[in-house]
């Protein structure tokens, strides 16, 4: 497994890395354990949890991915992994973070608090990468830089991320960093895969100006780009076959990201695939690396079986001609995608 530096850090990560939010939920602890110990086996050596895990989410059992990561961790060498977890934003987004106080929000108090609980969880005495899950409107981004740089200056943390940001918020971040002379953001976690390229739109440029590295969520579209929901398909147990039967935010995720445009996507990157000779879930993990402002890819499994699909992505180079044939599909084929 390659390794690949995070922005402008001491962090040199695998390109994939493992991304745990259904762990606790759509994978019970031991399925979970499994799954680490394959990515760990196959070299990877960065996994990514958040205090709200797992998914789908409930704020009842906030927490207990970090806790099954923190199982993990107990019986590997802390210095031979790279630790990353996320801190809630405000309340009201999909994600329903746990309440402090009787609310969350991205201000010092907060901040600290989670980070405790994230150490406590995860049984470790440092993160290497610590992120906003996602932008707070109503606190000042100086607050919470200067939150974020005084877990840096404990110890506590190495590095700071963000995630589910925007352009304008991400240069609004390094403005009030650079002002103060404080840490910065590193990093920043999106949704980005074949399926949606919003992030090269804006994003892209500020992480080639800047050094920040993306690490794309969702690569293979939230089990889309596999193919499973091909022909009206709706398997027993996929995220999406349960969405729809679900509130009516979780329909309409599932409209977002099942519809006439993403599957026709989906046929006509397979058959790229195909002509490449890899699997469309490799294809898809493989596309995301192909990009120079991507730091590692975050993979994410609900049985050690798919890991095998998933890690291919590594050793795959794509040929310029299916990039190009990639470019010419998405522009042809418009459909709404969100953050």
């Amino acid at each position: 497994m390659k390794q690949r530096r995070l922005g402008r850090t001491g962090l040199s990560v695998s390109e994939i890395g493992m991304g745990t939010m259904t762990f606790g939920s759509m994978a019970d602890e031991g399925e979970s354990l499994r799954i680490l110990d394959r990515a760990f086996d196959a070299g990877i050596d960065f996994l990514d949890a958040a205090e709200v895990y797992p998914v789908p989410p409930d704020p009842k059992y906030a927490g207990r991915t970090e806790e099954i990561c923190g199982k993990w961790l107990a019986g590997k060498s802390r210095d031979s992994l790279v630790v990353a977890t996320k801190v809630a934003g405000p309340l009201g987004g999909w994600f329903v973070g746990p309440v402090r106080q009787g609310k969350t929000a991205l201000d010092r108090h907060h901040i600290e608090r989670a980070c405790e609980g994230s150490l406590r969880r995860l049984g470790v005495d440092y993160i290497d990468l610590y992120q906003t899950h996602w932008p707070d409107p109503d606190v000042p981004i100086d607050e919470t830089m200067e939150a974020l740089d005084r877990l840096v200056e404990a110890g506590k943390v190495r590095y700071v991320g963000c995630s589910n940001e925007t352009a304008y918020g991400l240069t609004r971040s390094l403005w009030a960093s650079d002002r103060a002379g404080i840490c910065r953001y590193e990093t920043v976690q999106n949704n980005f895969s074949l399926m949606n390229r919003r992030f090269e739109d804006e994003l892209s440029t500020v992480c080639r100006r800047e050094g920040i590295s993306l690490l794309p969520y969702s690569p293979i579209g939230a089990g889309v780009l596999s193919g499973k929901y091909a022909d009206d398909a709706w398997p027993e147990g996929a995220r999406f076959s349960r969405y729809r039967e679900a509130s009516q935010r979780n329909q309409a995720m599932t409209r977002r990201f099942v519809n006439p445009g993403t599957l026709e996507t989906q046929r006509r990157m397979a058959d790229v695939a195909r002509e490449c000779g890899h699997s469309p879930v490799t294809f898809a993990v493989a596309w995301t690396l192909s990009k120079d402002f991507v730091g590692s890819t975050l993979v994410g499994a609900t049985r050690v079986e798919q890991m095998d699909e998933l890690l291919a992505g590594a050793d795959v180079t794509l040929p310029a001609e299916a990039l190009a044939a990639i470019d010419r599909i998405t522009r042809e084929i418009k459909y709404p995608m969100g953050l």
